[in-house]
């Protein structure tokens, strides 16, 4: 919107007295000026609005009086005293501080228009989720079948839309691998589409399992949000993209604007969801957010290196999976279920073997910003 204006203005004063004095808004052309706006813009407004809607939050009784998975187990009796109340749903203000952000700032293309719109559908269906868990006092919420529905028909409908416009087919026809500088299968569209549905539904839930620690998910978005703020604006960068042999996307450097802004509005809810937390995100943030990473990734062609930026996601979601998978099989092959983890997620784990919860949070920090790096590397080693 800005950028438009900006444009505009200079239109009207070309011929004018006016011309040499309002020069400055050239900048707003330059994407690197459009990204700090927005990561700023996303600050402040978080910073700003952060008290109001917890104070918001609160007086509709958003709070998280339901036990998590963890807390019905009997495993953090102490913590549940301690965060009983906590107003969640606090994904609501990263949500909506992030697609003001990014419309403000960026320069409108498809690509950024349907991060956005999907954005806004992950944060629907979280809403609900959180809705139904607070309403019915439970932790159920919403059916992991209607979560995993919406999130495939999404991702579904992304692949196609790629699909049938011919400048973004080959996003979904051809398979790139990190380190490796060319595709390594040409035409493979059912398989690019079992890929975009991978990346986005794994993504988003990924987010969503890490999210159980104060400060723990939004920290790491943050830090996967860095790395893709550099491969956005490179993979829509024509001569960086040729030189680091990385597939140009055109306008896909708008989105790293829309990275500026989920920095910007990651850190200013991490601002209130730092120990101890004011506000939880809630399936709300985290659905969104790891949705949107997933969405990013597919638009710049870049999948698998999210696996890599994100390895504090994976390895928490595999954790999940593994310790599902060995409980049923030694429940049926031994009469008794085994497991593998002391607990899972993987960061439950490390608190059951008496870590802090601080600790726990610091040290995932470290490994994201390990594994944000390695991802980097894979744009210079091609």
């Amino acid at each position: 919107m800005l950028f438009y204006l900006s444009q505009w203005i200079l239109e009207q004063t070309a011929d004018g007295p006016w011309a040499e004095r309002l020069s400055a808004l050239r900048l707003f052309r330059y994407i690197t000026v459009r990204s700090a706006g927005a990561a700023t813009t996303a600050l402040l407004l978080s910073w700003w609005l952060g008290p109001r809607v917890i104070l918001w939050l609160k007086q509709l009784r958003f709070g998280q009086e339901y036990r998590d998975r963890a807390d019905e187990a009997g495993q953090f009796d102490t913590r549940v005293l301690e965060k009983k109340g906590t107003p969640t749903m606090g994904g609501i203000l990263i949500i909506a501080v992030l697609n003001l952000s990014a419309l403000l700032w960026t320069q409108w293309n498809p690509l950024v228009l349907l991060t956005l719109l999907s954005t806004a559908v992950l944060c629907g269906l979280g809403f609900y989720d959180d809705y139904a868990k607070i309403t019915r006092q439970a932790s159920g919420g919403a059916s992991s079948w209607m979560k995993l529905t919406v999130q495939t028909a999404l991702a579904l409908f992304i692949g196609f839309y790629l699909w049938s416009l011919p400048g973004s087919r080959s996003l979904v026809t051809e398979i790139t691998l990190p380190f490796l500088k060319d595709p390594v299968a040409t035409s493979a569209g059912l398989i690019g589409l079992g890929v975009i549905l991978f990346t986005i539904v794994g993504s988003s839930n990924a987010v969503n399992l890490t999210d159980g620690l104060d400060g723990l998910a939004i920290g790491c978005t943050v830090i996967v949000s860095f790395v893709f703020l550099v491969l956005t604006y490179v993979a829509g960068h024509f001569r960086m993209a040729e030189y680091l042999q990385i597939p140009y996307v055109a306008g896909a450097g708008e989105l790293s604007v829309f990275c500026a802004a989920m920095i910007g509005a990651g850190l200013g809810f991490l601002w209130y969801n730092c120990h101890p937390a004011r506000v939880f995100m809630g399936d709300t943030g985290s659905l969104a957010l790891g949705g949107a990473l997933g969405i990013i990734a597919v638009l710049i062609h870049q999948p698998f290196v999210l696996v890599i930026a994100g390895g504090v996601f994976v390895l928490e979601a595999l954790s999940v999976l593994m310790q599902t998978t060995w409980f049923k099989y030694t429940r049926i092959r031994y009469g008794t279920g085994r497991r593998i983890f002391l607990m899972a997620p993987l960061h439950h784990h490390f608190e059951k073997l008496g870590w802090y919860e601080s600790q726990v949070v610091m040290r995932f920090y470290i490994l994201g910003i390990l594994f944000g790096v390695v991802a980097l590397t894979t744009l210079k080693i091609r």
